[in-house]
């Protein structure tokens, strides 16, 4: 077997590589593709089943597969690269997807609305527009400033006492619009004072551990 192609089934699927026994559905493999992109990049093993098995891929079509979820289902179109390996006596398809500087791209649901997908861990989740507005925010030139108010005063001392926060409860706590709410959390992030966690249920914000230190 090739060292490169063991070590990484070795390592289990993670925030950067995930198994597909094959690829049957260009919508959905576009969802992973797009996940990669707007997060650290990674690769997909094709042909490969979850607990790590090798299994082969089935078709040259499964190339097409991926080249049509990247060119067509995936907006703006993730660029990818590809390597095909003989392991076992059956082919491996990697592809490596690298981080995007074009992100966000969207890619469609089963209902073929398209929605930001980030990898975390070994999950595709949606992104949130509190994520969004800090990417957008990356790209500009100027720095971010802000002035302490006491809604940003009741959010630290919030995360001191409780740990983490949501995007709700900051709004309940504050008595404030979603909208500045928003605001206030990206500012945070951007000076890297709290940061923010997906979960299958939604997002949540943390102290930095820089900031936790502080206190």
């Amino acid at each position: 077997m090739h060292s490169h192609i063991k070590r990484l089934i070795a390592g289990g699927e993670n925030q950067q590589l995930d198994f597909k026994f094959e690829v049957a559905d260009a919508r959905k493999i576009a969802r992973s593709l797009a996940a990669f992109a707007n997060t650290e990049g990674g690769r997909l093993l094709i042909g490969v089943k979850d607990n790590g098995k090798i299994a082969g891929i089935r078709s040259e079509e499964e190339y097409y597969m991926v080249e049509a979820a990247a060119q067509l289902y995936c907006r703006p179109a993730v660029y990818f690269e590809s390597v095909e390996w003989e392991v076992e006596k059956k082919k491996i398809l990697e592809i490596i997807i690298p981080k995007s500087d074009k992100k966000p791209h969207y890619a469609p649901q089963k209902d073929d609305k398209y929605l930001i997908y980030i990898r975390v861990k070994d999950q595709n989740l949606l992104a949130n527009s509190v994520l969004l507005k800090v990417w957008r925010r990356e790209k500009q030139i100027k720095g971010t400033r802000m002035r302490y108010t006491d809604n940003e005063r009741l959010l630290l001392n919030y995360l001191h006492d409780h740990s983490l926060i949501t995007l709700g409860r900051f709004i309940k706590e504050a008595k404030i619009s979603r909208r500045k709410a928003e605001t206030i959390l990206v500012n945070l992030i951007l000076l890297n004072v709290i940061e923010i966690h997906f979960t299958e249920k939604g997002a949540f914000y943390t102290l930095t551990a820089d900031e936790k230190g502080e206190k």
